[in-house]
């Protein structure tokens, strides 16, 4: 069993049809739950990926996020100390496409010791992870 870290794109990518890797990201879920992976994300990937979605697709599509996916994922939450580094990095990189959320989600990731995410965000190869797909 591996340890895979989820990202807002991936589960966006799963319950949004029209997204040009819906059927990809469908595809490498099943895989990762027929294997069961130990599927991680934290609190901010959820509030982003659930404000996204209802934004874009509305409540009924919220619903089945919350049921068909995030609910079979373990959710860290972020304390004040990890959001303190989140927000430093995010000022330090000066990027302006490289999000708190993101941020979190690196944070998150080193923290627990994890090298591997779900993600069709690049930014988390530039950040020396392995990504899926």
């Amino acid at each position: 069993m591996v340890k895979i870290f989820v990202d807002t794109s991936a589960l966006f990518a799963l319950v949004n049809t029209a997204e040009e890797n819906h059927i990809s990201a469908w595809d490498i879920w099943n895989d990762l739950i027929r294997r069961g992976d130990e599927l991680i994300t934290n609190n901010y990937v959820i509030v982003e990926s659930i404000a996204l979605t209802q934004n874009r697709l509305g409540m009924p599509v919220v619903q089945k996020l919350q049921t068909n996916t995030i609910s079979l994922i373990q959710v860290v939450w972020i304390d004040e100390e990890q959001h303190v580094a989140a927000l430093q990095n995010v000022l330090a990189t000066n990027h302006c496409n490289l999000s708190l959320v993101d941020c979190s989600a690196f944070e998150t990731m080193r923290r627990l010791g994890l090298d591997t995410v779900f993600t069709f965000d690049p930014h988390f190869a530039e950040q020396g992870f392995t990504v899926i797909p």
